[in-house]
């Protein structure tokens, strides 16, 4: 900052030197110098005098370009500095924003406001630091040197000039603000819409609605289309004005100029002299506007991004929360109450616990609050009532980042990064070895897979894993949970859209990875989990039953009712299946089914 602030002095005194030492030279060269001037230059030859000032004239130029620019290149690194550190706080800002927030915000719009943010900051920084403060310093070191050769008139006249044109600036500006609001507005719904439908190309392609997509985004294009003719109309109204406004003030001071002239009170150097100050106002007095335009137009475009930082996050670290501290690995629910929306309660005084090392699922028809469960395990939101507790600590008490350090997840839908298949399973600890992430992989039985890819480790999974199957992305999902080491685990449906056959081995790869460990499943399957140590029944968000699996089937309540339908279904599938292969269905083996059904209650 110092040494850009010296650079800028120094451009400012070699641009004022110019036009003094173009005024000495018309002078000498008219025969119009003064005595005073000429003993400036005793012992010098007077015919090499002009030629003298004519190079000190463009060394003058010259240096009034390269101190210009190594004031910039000096500011670049405070300018840069400033928008990477902001971006960065926002980056960081929205990653502890609660889970409530992102679900009600539009990717596609949030990732435009960042970028029209970080521009945003980048212009004021620049506009403010590198136009308005030079311009300013410039103004006065004029105000100066013409009252000195001039006379307060010709000051007064300038910053009458100056006045009207600053206020005409900002005037014409404030009337642009609200088109480039609309603009902005257009801009990110467009953005919204054409990430939204990218991101859902399949579904577009199902239904075939590329028409309908087009026609949804032509209509916000078209919005901003008409913004911005506005926007570009009203910026060729303001140059005008502009041009006006200076180009009079210029005049008035060349009159006068001209007036003390001919009565012999200045020369034609000093003629030349106001005409040059003039000239060379204009350039930074021109950039002023453009400044104010700048700056007015960045602080929209960072409205929203500063909004963003204000927004503030629902699930906070309490004041000297303590880091969680796992002995054992015991989850308690105790007496949990929790609602998306206050009339619209999910759990209801719900209490259970999962002993360490061992296995609980919790089952029950959909919009039972399965789900819900792991968010709250999470802190992804905070529950509304009770308490959850692990080894007795309240995880509301802990610092979130123990807390999911501590646990670990293998979701019902596996979203990958757009990245190579080892960055995924490396994100589960970004310090492990190589050889530890290949040893994740074979425990999640997807080594071999990975091996035989012409890419191997290297290979790129796609937007979203899509180049992944299934089967593959939940692998890589456990893979990276086995990473990740944690002594809690929690499944949430982590096989319910996959075939029996792929089903069958990321069953077996998942017991692998909770053998020992606390493990809170959250199944659809119920073939998947009758050997969990113990069933949780959910209905309407509360418990409704609890048992091993047969102790449930002989109660003949919820879960045999859900077990009855879900055999009955495979069964059906098995049934349709057969008939598409052409083998005859066996209804003594059909009935044999039933009886087995009934005798396992």
């Amino acid at each position: 900052m110092v040494l850009a602030f010296v650079a800028l002095i120094a451009a400012k005194v070699v641009t004022l030197s110019a036009p003094i030492a173009y005024k000495t030279i018309v002078d000498m060269l008219s025969g119009e110098t003064t005595p005073d001037e000429l003993a400036v230059f005793s012992g010098f030859d007077l015919v090499m005098v002009p030629i003298m000032l004519v190079v000190a004239y463009g060394m003058a130029r010259i240096f009034m370009v390269v101190f210009a620019q190594l004031r910039d290149v000096l500011f670049t690194s405070v300018a840069q500095n400033a928008v990477r550190r902001l971006a960065n706080r926002t980056f960081q800002h929205l990653h502890q924003l609660s889970l409530r927030f992102h679900l009600e915000r539009r990717t596609g719009g949030l990732s435009r406001v960042i970028e029209r943010g970080v521009g945003g900051i980048d212009t004021i920084v620049r506009m403010a630091m590198l136009n308005s403060i030079p311009t300013a310093v410039e103004l006065l070191m004029i105000a100066g040197l013409v009252s000195w050769y001039f006379g307060w008139l010709y000051v007064v006249v300038i910053f009458a000039t100056i006045a009207l044109y600053v206020w005409f600036t900002f005037w014409a500006t404030e009337r642009r603000l609200l088109i480039r609001r609309d603009m902005n507005e257009s801009d990110a719904e467009a953005n919204s819409k054409a990430v939204d439908s990218l991101l859902n190309y399949e579904t577009v392609k199902y239904f075939g609605n590329e028409t309908l997509e087009a026609r949804r985004y032509d209509r916000s294009m078209e919005r901003y289309e008409q913004a911005a003719i506005r926007t570009f109309s009203t910026l060729g109204v303001l140059n005008s004005g502009q041009a006006v406004i200076f180009t009079g003030g210029m005049v008035v001071c060349m009159v006068l100029a001209a007036r003390d002239i001919s009565a012999g009170v200045l020369t034609v150097g000093d003629f030349v002299m106001i005409n040059a100050i003039l000239l060379q106002l204009y350039v930074p007095l021109n950039f002023m506007g453009m400044v104010y335009r700048e700056i007015k137009q960045g602080l929209i475009d960072i409205e929203t991004m500063f909004a963003l930082l204000e927004e503030p996050a629902e699930v906070k670290d309490k004041p000297g929360a303590k880091p969680l501290e796992v002995t054992e690995g015991k989850v308690t629910f105790d007496h949990v109450a929790f609602a998306y929306d206050p009339g619209r309660p999910i759990l209801k005084d719900l209490s259970f616990e999962v002993p360490a090392g061992k296995m609980v699922a919790i089952v029950g028809p959909s919009g039972a609050g399965k789900s819900t469960l792991s968010r709250l395990l999470f802190r992804f939101f905070d529950v509304t009532g009770g308490a959850i507790r692990i080894d007795g600590q309240d995880i509301a008490d802990v610092t979130q980042a123990s807390l999911r350090h501590s646990v670990g997840m293998v979701p019902q839908d596996t979203v990958l990064f757009n990245d190579t298949i080892e960055y995924n399973i490396r994100y589960g600890r970004p310090d492990a070895s190589d050889d530890d992430v290949r040893r994740a992989a074979k425990l999640a039985q997807i080594h071999d897979f990975i091996s035989a890819l012409p890419e191997g480790y290297d290979a790129l999974v796609g937007e979203r894993g899509l180049k992944l199957s299934g089967g593959e992305k939940q692998r890589v999902a456990i893979a990276r949970t086995i990473l990740k080491a944690p002594p809690i685990l929690m499944l949430d449906e982590a096989t319910s859209a996959l075939d029996s056959h792929t089903e069958k081995e990321i069953q077996d790869a998942l017991e692998r990875v909770s053998r020992n460990r606390t493990t809170l499943v959250i199944a659809h399957r119920l073939s998947t989990i009758v050997h969990a140590d113990e069933i949780i029944v959910m209905d309407q968000g509360r418990i409704v039953e609890c048992g091993t699996h047969l102790e449930l089937m002989k109660a003949g309540g919820l879960y045999h009712s859900l077990w009855t339908q879900q055999q009955k279904a495979d069964r059906e599938r098995e049934r349709l299946a057969q008939a598409e292969d052409g083998v005859d269905e066996d209804p003594e083996r059909d009935e044999l089914f039933e009886d087995e059904v009934l005798a396992s209650s």
